[in-house]
């Protein structure tokens, strides 16, 4: 599948890559209804549930509208993100089984206000024991950062209460998760307050807001990371070393970058003498699953691949999306024979000159908190996770037998052997 994908990527023909944030017009209408939010206020929201590939497909142009609303979104609210993600990563085995689960959400005038890319899986696949959960595409360990609702910019808590309110009247499972809920919003405090709802994980976010030229940027940051760029370059032009930067937007270009981009995260991986670092891509379905979005969100002008060459080698990569004015940094490699010259922060920096010559107006250093993003002195920005356990006296033990089930299995140290009955592939 991955050699598959990597061929796909390569062979589709050249397009011309250019940053857009509008597209063609869609056939709605442009006034919106009365509604009705989670406070009690009037609505008139109708939910459409959306079973096929060929239905979520059908919705793409609405879909880019609506995220066009607002100056920027994170990649992984894209139509094409959710599609990659559908096309290699579904589980269909004995016992898990992902079914396509999604809802669109109106006005009563027919403008799309709301998009839920949702999936329910079955634990086991079959038979009468089996539970089922309703989650926002994207269940993988560490490739989709965020998940969630797609809302019209206004319309967040009502478009999640006319959401909750239609899986209350289908019922059928046994536990929700409601995602990508931003710590301090109006939906966020009221979902927290609903009976049958508990807070799951919290996601740390660090974004860096950008000036008209890296010079300000640079005065502004902290004096610590101040010196660790003058060394980083300083020790490069001390030794001799020119370096080049280089980023990857073409079909052909991105395609041979990220080869380079999966042998040096996997490389960084294998540190042992500094922070830890997992190989996210060491699935050949994670690989595939890159190359994939990689290659339909070229179409829209989003992908980049930064890369900084010495000598002729490329010595550090990181993946990057262009979302409105913002730029995105996903994960990143580098050779561990250049660790001595930060050839990691060099890349960074080199792509936040990129982004301030672009006319963007934010950097997203992406989740998770390290000393990599917290250095750069940037914005917290926190997110929550939520479940919600179905009401009936029957359905309402599922969600704490499967956690107890999946806390036994990680004290016996059985999870390699038994998990796949309750977990997912990586």
């Amino acid at each position: 599948m991955f050699l598959l994908a990597l061929a796909v990527l390569t062979a589709s023909p050249e397009l011309t890559v250019s940053r857009f944030n509008s597209w063609p017009p869609c056939p709605t209408p442009a006034t919106l209804g009365w509604r009705k939010g989670l406070d009690g206020t009037m609505h008139d929201l109708t939910v459409q549930k959306l079973s096929t590939e060929d239905e979520l497909k059908e919705l793409e142009c609405e879909w880019n509208h609506l995220l066009g609303l607002r100056p920027r979104w994170l990649p992984f609210e894209t139509p094409e993100w959710h599609a990659a993600w559908w096309s290699q990563l579904p589980e269909h085995k004995p016992w898990v089984t992902d079914e396509l689960s999604s809802f669109a959400i109106r006005s009563r005038t027919g403008e799309l206000v709301g998009v839920a890319p949702m999936m329910s899986t079955k634990r086991p696949g079959l038979g009468p024991l089996a539970v089922t959960a309703l989650d926002f595409i994207g269940p993988d360990p560490n490739l989709t950062e965020l998940r969630g609702v797609v809302s019209h910019p206004e319309l967040e808590t009502e478009v999640h209460h006319a959401l909750r309110q239609h899986l209350h009247e289908v019922s059928g499972w046994h536990w929700i998760h409601w995602r990508g809920l931003r710590v301090g919003s109006a939906t966020e405090k009221v979902l927290s307050a609903l009976p049958g709802v508990q807070a799951q994980v919290e996601l740390r976010n660090y974004v860096i807001h950008l000036p008209a030229t890296w010079e300000e940027l640079r005065a502004s940051r902290p004096r610590n990371l101040k010196e660790s760029l003058r060394k980083c370059y300083n020790s490069l032009k001390r030794d001799g070393h020119a370096f080049t930067f280089e980023v990857a937007t073409t079909r052909e270009a991105v395609s041979s970058a990220l080869g380079r981009f999966f042998a040096l995260h996997n490389a960084r991986s294998q540190l042992s003498d500094t922070t830890s670092h997992i190989d996210v891509f060491a699935a050949e379905s994670s690989r595939a699953f890159v190359i994939d979005v990689c290659r339909r969100l070229i179409a829209r002008g989003s992908t980049r691949v930064f890369e900084l060459r010495i000598g002729g080698d490329v010595v550090a990569s990181r993946v990057g999306f262009v979302q409105g004015d913002l730029l995105y940094l996903y994960y990143s490699g580098y050779d561990p024979k250049w660790a001595d010259y930060s050839v990691m922060t060099t890349t960074v920096a080199e792509a936040m000159k990129y982004a301030i010559s672009q006319g963007l107006k934010q950097v997203n250093l992406s989740f998770g908190t390290d000393v990599s993003k917290t250095r750069w002195d940037p914005e917290l920005v926190v997110y929550k996770d939520l479940v919600e356990v179905a009401p009936a006296l029957t359905r309402r033990y599922a969600y704490p037998a499967y956690q107890e089930a999946r806390r036994v299995l990680d004290e016996k140290g059985l999870r390699k052997l038994l998990g796949h009955v309750l977990s997912r592939r990586a």
